[in-house]
């Protein structure tokens, strides 16, 4: 008799969840909206939670009684002070299963990385940096960007942006394309207008002009080219404190590169190798290829002391199928 398995990424902005068997078959698909208890709160988590799984469950045909391991990446579990409130909504779900719960971003480690161990990086819209070693002790960044130092998604970079345009108003530094990226992002009608209306929240800008200031580092300005490579350098950064923290400054290892602005390329990359490999030069940069929500199924399993190793490919190989 097969052995189900349940693997659930919830997100900031939407979640997923994947119902697999014993020989890593993808039997059923679930999704929903944020689950990220910063943003909806636990009650928004329970019934995103219980959106995402019952779906998965419908789809599969699985009672949640046969799911023998369960496996939850959750956006805005950071701290060991959140497990309580978070497995306590985990288990309004009725599981009898092995479950296991870590931060979202160590979903894509698991899924990214061969072994199921080593470091993620994260630039979408913010930024994060999580890692595990063989032995699953833990390393991490805080995940709240600026207010801690933490730089290279989106948001951040859009900050940094709108600095080096102001730079530019103030004569502390050189014309930029940049100010005409934001000028037609926010119709402001020169840079003194666009200035006083950042300055009096007249103007917002969003992080969907990323791409826009990777463009206008291709095009080499050289002031985007170096906003580009502070970025990379950030993130880099991140990825070295996770290798200090979990000592792989020695070890050979891979580094998981997940989010839409490593679709910037090299631009971003290569600053970002530069900066790990001087002081980890075993690292090994891999960009995620698979759903978050496969490292969610190979947890559950790796809970379930099922070795997960021979259908790791075989799962990946399915996630066309969503």
């Amino acid at each position: 008799m097969s052995e189900y398995f349940l693997g659930v990424d919830i997100g900031s902005t939407n979640s997923q969840a994947i119902i697999i068997d014993d020989q890593g078959k993808i039997l059923g698909y679930g999704e929903g909206g944020p689950g990220n208890h910063e943003v909806v709160g636990y009650a928004g988590l329970q019934d995103t939670l219980k959106v995402v799984t019952e779906a998965a469950l419908r789809a599969a045909g699985v009672s949640k009684e046969h799911i023998i391991g369960a496996g939850f990446g959750v956006s805005g579990y950071d701290w060991p002070s959140e497990h309580t409130p978070t497995m306590d909504v985990i288990q309004t779900l009725g599981l009898s299963a092995h479950l296991g719960l870590v931060n979202d971003t160590l979903l894509g480690l698991i899924a990214g990385a061969e072994q199921g161990w080593g470091i993620a990086v994260v630039a979408g819209s913010g930024e994060n940096c999580w890692g595990r070693d063989a032995q699953g002790r833990i390393g991490r960044m805080t995940g709240h960007g600026s207010t801690m130092g933490e730089y290279g998604g989106a948001s951040t970079i859009v900050e940094k942006t709108i600095h080096v345009v102001s730079e530019e108003w103030s004569q502390r530094g050189p014309p930029t394309s940049l100010t005409r990226v934001l000028l037609e992002a926010t119709g402001a009608l020169d840079i003194e207008d666009l200035v006083e209306g950042l300055t009096q929240d007249r103007f917002q800008v969003g992080v969907e002009i990323t791409p826009q200031i990777f463009l206008a580092a291709e095009a080499g300005d050289q002031v985007a080219l170096e906003v580009a490579r502070w970025a990379g350098e950030q993130l880099g950064n991140m990825v070295i404190g996770v290798v200090r923290q979990l000592n792989f400054q020695d070890e050979t290892f891979e580094v998981v590169e997940m989010g839409g602005v490593f679709n910037a390329g090299k631009l971003l990359t290569d600053p970002l190798h530069a900066t790990v490999l001087q002081v980890a030069p075993g690292a090994r940069f891999v960009p995620l290829k698979a759903p978050p929500v496969v490292g969610a199924a190979l947890l559950a399993m790796e809970h379930a002391e099922v070795d997960h190793r021979a259908v790791r490919k075989a799962l990946i190989s399915q996630t066309d199928l969503f």
